[in-house]
């Protein structure tokens, strides 16, 4: 079986397809195994016809972006990894609406660099955080009060089932880090968004991004990680619970629990994917045992874990 599909995944593929690839050089924690295989999408129709390709043919894939919101077993994955280099962006700030649409694998610094340039507003809050636009849709992205259904227009999605999609931020099903797409995964890929900004000037706009670099700058850790690993409760926050289970600074192997932000897991160069997960695991049964707060987790997990 994995003979044949090796050969349908070479005849769609060519040259793009790899195999084996370790995915510590694609995450932002710099873990993780080797997936079987491997393949980049250049542009958004390639990534959806490489996504109906896999679909059709029964062969079990997932879209990477940046890598940020992502911890991949050790043990590494059975299944394709399709990785999202669709990059495009385009502007229109002549209409009393003015908009810019962007591809799923364009970086959000790469946007937020286009907006100080075109002197577009809106998206000064994402600065800092390190993932595409297709994450940030998938999984209503946010810092500072502010997030990404706020401003999304439209997002272009590729169903399984369903066809290509035009669904508004109403119709993306959000809430706290989440969206329909996030809570039933597999189902469908998202090709393009487009978001509805307003007019400013480029220096206005950039002294608006250095002001939220700053407060990222001074309230979150440097060094390699997941980004924020947990989702805060209602009410309350990841990082103040973990802080007050008096966690702050643990580690386990090669992961810490990061002294400036306790909702940061801070590889130190030397950490397994499996550390990661045994500290996730004991953050989670500690501050259940303490405060009787599930922490959910803001990631997704891929692959076979320990016990």
């Amino acid at each position: 079986m994995t003979e044949n599909r090796s050969i349908e995944l070479q005849d769609h593929f060519g040259a793009r397809l790899q195999t084996n690839v370790n995915m510590a050089c694609y995450t932002t924690a710099r873990v993780g195994g080797a997936v079987r295989w491997f393949a980049a999408s250049p542009s958004a129709s390639q990534l959806a016809a490489d996504a109906r390709f896999l679909w059709d043919h029964k062969i079990p894939f997932r879209v990477l972006g940046n890598g940020s919101n992502v911890l991949i077993s050790d043990r590494g994955w059975d299944g394709l990894m399709l990785y999202n280099q669709a990059k495009a962006i385009t502007v229109d700030r002549d209409s009393s609406h003015p908009t810019l649409k962007a591809e799923s694998g364009a970086a959000l610094s790469t946007v937020i660099r286009t907006t100080m340039e075109e002197g577009l507003s809106g998206f000064e809050w994402v600065a800092g955080i390190p993932g595409t636009i297709g994450g940030a849709v998938y999984g209503n992205a946010g810092a500072h009060g502010l997030d990404i259904e706020q401003i999304l227009s439209l997002a272009e999605i590729l169903h399984r089932e369903k066809g290509q999609l035009l669904l508004t931020a109403a119709q993306m099903g959000y809430q706290y880090r989440s969206s329909d797409l996030k809570r039933d995964s597999g189902r469908a890929v998202i090709l393009t968004a487009s978001f509805g900004l307003s007019l400013s000037t480029p220096d206005l706009v950039k002294k608006k991004v250095e002001e939220f670099n700053v407060k990222r700058r001074n309230s979150q850790p440097a060094g390699a990680s997941m980004g924020s690993t947990f989702k805060n409760p209602q009410g309350d926050f990841a990082g103040r619970l973990i802080e007050a289970a008096g966690l702050k600074g643990l580690k386990i192997g090669g992961v810490e629990i990061s002294p400036v932000h306790a909702n940061f897991l801070v590889n130190d160069g030397s950490a397994s994917a499996e550390d990661y997960h045994q500290l996730i695991s004991f953050v989670q049964k500690t501050v259940k045992d303490k405060f009787s707060v599930e922490l959910e987790l803001e990631i997704e997990l891929l692959g076979e874990w320990q016990d």
